[in-house]
């Protein structure tokens, strides 16, 4: 306990002591470049001249002052539009009635150094004399500044303890909207966020997959272009390569531009500052590299110092994103009449009206000089500087309490932290009709999209060709006219910038192995597949009923196929049934016409003619396998095949068994043909084919042969064939055919030595040798063929057994008939052999 009121005490002696200690300003402060007092100042801080020369640190005696040189135009400029400005509202009536805008303004000579000397001599004042306390409140209520992200980081960095607020009309750095390292600082510029965003839009909507980058190795450069990286790797873009360099480092500046050189990539994505994109083009127009579409950011795209015939060599057709122009009505004239009062100083007319009308002929000769001018300078950052300070004095208006007629209370003290809060709340338009606020310490995103072009007249100008407003939905942000834009090297014509061409329809894009996702190799689709996009990533399989054209670009019906009438084919099998169906005709007529020869007689005429009708059946059941299938096709094929080649066979296996009975007919005391005359031929040959008539019915009762689209055997075409239905039903049709036909043929085998001149079982044995050789060849011939090719087997094998059975049983006896008429006899056909 004692020692807790010990420590108490204890600081409470040094804060006495830290606020009875009197505060007097150590070395030479750094001076402003422009002042004025006033009621309340304002503070700026602005690079107003681009380099400095730094004295010698040799810490032996009191340091030197930072020399600078070389003007900036542009940052003077902003200067000037703060002073031009702050004067406006102090003739304003009713914004900060009774109250005058004092300014300093100070310059950094483009140095960090300067900036942070600059920011204390705001902070600290000029007050040279000891105060009464070192802890009181800073003197000014906000800082307008500075021009550079990096910058601009230190000066939010070193007022950030104190509240004071910072208002940038130009460092765009993401970085800054952070609220928590930064409460402070407030910009009426967008953050870089958007422009990085707008960088990836431009390039997606030309198509250039294959980009280089380059930026400054500064807190500008590098938050920008790594927010550009990261969206540009999320819809799809590659980049080649990405470089930096920083304002001092030539050597590494001089890589950068061997980089580019060397590079595939046809455009480039610069995102870099003021300062160093001079000096980049200084490299390539050392270089003579040209050829190159530049597309660039806000901080150089419209610097009317860069835009030459040497830069225009290499930079011409450039395209960037511009701060929108917006001109400052009365600033010409006021930067006229402060050139003017410098040069040649002249005294102001009493009872003139106009704000800046002197008495000075020449000066209103300038005046009329101006106004037929059309070189008008770029207002661009200039309006954000104009925005900032109405913005500080509009804060300073709510917190001051001012009143219309009865003036602002010049009494308050107005602290830092009051003073950001009141600029959070800040809302108000000019007169120019923008809207002000601030969205996160920062404004909306809205830009001019610029390109470089050169005039018939050999002049040079930044062509407004589009806009982009991050306020408008993601569609509609970029707007672009196209047709005026002249691209690199003046060609009308868009370059191209890919690492590979696009892969056209009917391929799809396969990466390469350790490149990037843009480097690719266009391989074609698959069989069965297509693409029909440009740049496909992957083949789509066709439905089930579609294949591939050729171009594998588009899904097809697939090509149906079966053994047609108009396919050669089909005619060559068409043309065989119908001549064996010609042949058995001729056939029939001859026996008709020799019905009463005995070689007709001999052989069974019924049945010779039965045999020949099924014959002619089993020609024409062959055309039943040919043309388109139907249901009614596919149930008839199977069972009139089967049906009419029962009754070929039981007709030859009826004849052979007459051959038989009527050999045995002839031995004493045989009565054997009494038993198998006509009225029981006819039968057999009727039980026969009834029973395969029952299997057909069954068959086409239980499960009837039906149109069937075969898929599975080809990919890419349908097989339209006659499904089985049921396999057991085919079989057993193919089965009782084979059974009879070996039955035939084993007994016409036992036949074949019968004494008869003419021996009918010989001939018999002969055609069920072939029959039988052919349908057994048929099985596996039928089960291996694929497609039309299998009916083209079963047909064939219709034919072949057909005409085996027409030429080795009608052929022997047509031949005695037509060229052996002498051996037609009764006793030749009766003659019996020498064992007999």
């Amino acid at each position: 306990m004692l020692l807790f009121l010990y420590t108490l005490l204890l600081f409470h002696q040094l804060h006495a002591k830290v606020e009875n200690t009197p505060c007097q300003t150590m070395g030479d402060p750094k001076y402003p470049l422009f002042s004025k007092d006033g009621d309340v100042p304002i503070g700026g801080i602005f690079p107003i001249h681009r380099k400095e020369t730094l004295p010698s640190f040799e810490f032996m005696q009191k340091p030197q002052l930072l020399l600078c040189s070389s003007v900036n135009l542009r940052n003077f400029l902003l200067a000037q539009v703060m002073i031009f400005t702050i004067e406006e509202i102090n003739r304003n009536e009713t914004l900060l009635p009774n109250v005058s805008i004092g300014y300093q303004i100070y310059d950094t000579c483009g140095s960090r150094l300067s900036t942070m000397s600059a920011t204390m001599g705001l902070m600290n004042g000029l007050d040279f004399g000891s105060g009464d306390r070192c802890n009181e409140q800073p003197p000014l209520p906000a800082i307008i500044g500075e021009t550079e992200s990096s910058a601009t980081v230190i000066l939010s960095r070193t007022t950030g303890p104190f509240k004071i607020p910072v208002i940038s009309p130009s460092a765009t750095c993401e970085c800054l909207s952070n609220r928590k390292d930064y409460p402070s600082f407030f910009r009426t510029i967008a953050s870089d966020y958007h422009q990085s965003s707008a960088l990836v839009n431009i390039v997606k909507y030309f198509g250039w997959s294959w980009v280089g980058a380059v930026n400054s190795d500064t807190d500008y450069g590098n938050n920008g272009m790594a927010v550009f990286l990261k969206i540009a790797q999320e819809e799809g873009i590659c980049v080649e390569y990405s470089v930096k360099f920083y304002r001092t480092e030539t050597e590494k500046l001089k890589k950068v531009v061997d980089t580019i050189k060397k590079g595939t990539a046809k455009v480039i994505v610069a995102f870099v500052s003021f300062v160093e994109m001079g000096l980049l083009i200084d490299q390539l127009s050392i270089q003579n590299i040209a050829g190159f579409q530049m597309i660039g950011v806000e901080s150089w795209i419209t610097t009317t110092n860069y835009i030459t015939p040497n830069s225009f060599h290499s930079l011409g057709g450039s395209l960037g994103f511009a701060v929108r122009k917006i001109y400052i009505e009365g600033f010409e004239d006021y930067l006229l009449k402060e050139f003017w009062d410098t040069a040649i100083p002249c005294s102001q007319s009493e009872g003139n009206f106009s704000q800046y009308a002197l008495s000075c002929s020449r000066y209103e000769e300038l005046l009329a000089l101006k106004k037929n001018n059309e070189n008008v300078p770029e207002l661009r950052y200039e309006y954000n500087v104009y925005k900032a300070v109405y913005a500080v004095a509009h804060a300073l208006h709510s917190l001051m309490k001012c009143k219309e007629k009865k003036g602002c209370e010049k009494s308050l003290t107005i602290q830092p932290r009051q003073m950001v809060e009141a600029m959070k709340k800040v809302n108000f338009t000019t007169k120019m009709g923008d809207h002000v606020w601030f969205d996160s310490g920062g404004a909306v995103a809205q830009y001019e999209v610029v390109n470089w072009q050169q005039e018939s007249d050999g002049s040079f100008q930044f062509k407004s060709v589009g806009y982009y407003d991050a306020s408008l939905p993601p569609h509609q942000r970029l707007q672009l006219d196209t047709k005026n834009i002249i691209w690199a090297g003046g060609q009308l014509k868009k370059p191209r910038s890919v690492c590979s061409e696009s892969c056209p329809p009917g391929t799809r894009k396969a990466a390469q192995k350790g490149r990037p996702v843009c480097c690719y190799d266009c391989i074609p689709c698959a069989e069965g597949e297509i693409s029909n996009e440009t740049d496909s990533i992957n083949c789509k399989q066709c439905p089930g009923e579609y294949w591939s054209n050729a171009e594998k670009n588009k899904c097809v019906l697939k090509t149906v196929e079966f053994l047609s009438f108009t396919e050669f084919m089909g005619i060559v099998l068409a043309f065989f049934s119908l001549f064996g169906v010609g042949i058995t005709a001729l056939v029939a007529i001859l026996f008709y016409n020799k019905k009463d020869t005995p070689i007709v007689k001999a052989n069974n005429s019924e049945l010779s003619f039965l045999l020949l009708f099924s014959l002619t059946l089993c020609f024409l059941c062959s055309l039943t396998f040919i043309g388109r299938p139907t249901e009614w096709s596919c149930m008839l094929r199977h069972t009139a095949f089967g049906i009419t080649f029962v009754l070929c066979i039981s007709c030859v296996l009826g004849k052979t068994i007459v051959v038989l009975m009527a050999f045995k007919a002839t031995l004493p005391v045989s009565n054997v043909m009494k038993w198998f005359g006509p009225a029981q031929q006819r039968l057999s040959v009727l039980a026969f084919t009834l029973i395969q008539v029952l299997i057909c019915v069954l068959w086409l009762i239980i499960s009837p042969p039906f149109p069937h689209r075969n898929m599975k055997h080809y990919k890419e075409k349908i097989i339209l064939e006659c499904s089985l239905g049921s396999i057991i039903g085919f079989w057993a049709v193919l089965g009782y055919i084979g059974l009879l036909a070996v039955l035939c043929f084993i007994l016409s085998f036992l036949a074949r030595k019968l004494p008869d001149n003419f021996n009918e079982a010989k001939f018999i044995t002969f055609s069920m040798l072939i029959f039988c050789a052919v349908w057994i060849t048929f099985i596996p011939a039928y089960v291996s063929s694929p497609g039309k090719f299998t009916v083209a087997v079963e047909i064939f094998a219709i034919l072949a057994s057909s005409f085996g059975l027409l030429f080795c049983i009608f052929v022997p006896k047509c031949y005695i008939i037509l060229l052996k008429p002498e051996q037609n006899t009764k006793q030749n056909m009766m003659g019996t052999s020498k064992s007999y």
